[in-house]
């Protein structure tokens, strides 16, 4: 009976902490970066369209490769990794200017984002498509739902090509970018 009694206790007062605020928030602190969406910088994975007008032997699908570079025709290797689209195409348009073409025109599309990660407190943890928009709670539902033991408030999240994870409040906008890895953590109570 007695155990009975303290078991209900604790179950009050994790309740009452939750509703008061009274347990810490690590997503208090959340940086501001992690909710900007950034311009979208290519990387490892990414699928892009090239298209150079009136050149259709030149334009083509490419394949940001292990080292951050795509194969393209007649200028071979170009770097792509870490550059946005507009210095992408910029980029390909001065190596075609170089001795190739007049005035070059050049459009860049991404056809298939690198794909982001979840794991922690989710039903199916792993590897999931990117699609442009995604949100957190948009990427748990992807991944079948919040176990019974998640903590719905914060999500922790790592940037493609950063060291560390960052603890970010959990809000139905809270943006994921592509290569992204998001890590739920399991609550206390």
């Amino acid at each position: 009976m007695n155990k009975f009694i303290i078991l209900i206790a604790i179950a009050v007062f994790a309740v009452a902490c939750q509703t008061t605020g009274a347990v810490p928030d690590p997503g208090a602190n959340a940086q501001p970066e992690i909710q900007q969406r950034a311009e979208y910088r290519l990387g490892t994975g990414d699928q892009v369209r090239v298209i150079v007008y009136n050149e259709e032997s030149l334009s083509g699908e490419f394949v940001v490769d292990g080292s951050g570079r795509v194969s393209l025709p007649l200028i071979g290797q170009i770097d792509a990794g870490g550059l946005s689209l507009t210095e992408f195409e910029d980029s390909v348009e001065l190596r075609l200017s170089d001795g190739y073409l007049n005035d070059p025109r050049v459009n860049v599309e991404v056809l298939n984002f690198r794909p982001f990660y979840i794991l922690g407190e989710v039903e199916e943890a792993g590897e999931y498509p990117y699609t442009d928009g995604l949100t957190v709670m948009n990427a748990v539902a992807t991944a079948g739902g919040f176990t019974y033991r998640a903590n719905t408030r914060v999500v922790y999240i790592k940037r493609d090509g950063t060291d560390h994870e960052v603890a970010v409040s959990l809000t139905p906008g809270t943006p994921v970018n592509p290569g992204d890895t998001i890590r739920i953590a399991e609550r206390y109570f």
